[in-house]
């Protein structure tokens, strides 16, 4: 399995993680198939979504992956009104990722990142390595350090 950019982030931050490979379907791309290839519990298989604030630009959502965003409390904890998904056709120039390979850590720029309070009940959660077809698996406190997480109520 190659490094991703994610990946060498924590590498360079001397991070433990594991890289987990799962059968991608380009007819599925949620975290509940990526949660059932790796037969684990949905709720620790977190989404990246990336959201456009009325009064700060782009931010990062990071939830639970069979859960659905309020964009009411996301635009709140990152100091909006109003926050919209961005369009599919963005996610590549502003992230550097494709659609379903979308992770929080190795982003082209630094953006303000919030991630669902539900992380920390689990010693360990999974986030996309950057590719479709891997998955990082990492302790959800080292992840809000090295990334510089913000933990709010995003659902």
């Amino acid at each position: 399995m190659s490094k991703t950019n994610a990946a060498r982030f924590l590498d360079s931050k001397k991070i433990a993680y594991e890289l987990v490979s799962y059968t991608v379907d380009l007819e599925d791309l949620s975290a509940i198939h990526v949660a059932n290839q790796l037969g684990q519990n949905v709720q620790q298989v977190f989404k990246t979504l990336v959201l456009r604030g009325d009064k700060s630009g782009i931010f990062i959502a990071i939830i639970p992956g069979d859960e659905e965003l309020n964009l009411k409390l996301a635009a709140k904890v990152s100091g909006n009104k109003s926050a919209t998904m961005i369009a599919v056709k963005e996610i590549l120039g502003i992230t550097g990722y494709i659609r379903g390979g979308c992770s929080p850590l190795g982003m082209k720029k630094q953006y303000p990142s919030y991630i669902h309070a539900s992380c920390i009940d689990f010693s360990h959660i999974y986030i996309s390595a950057g590719i479709r077809g891997t998955q990082i698996k990492i302790n959800p406190h080292n992840l809000i350090q090295v990334a510089h997480l913000t933990v709010a109520e995003l659902l």
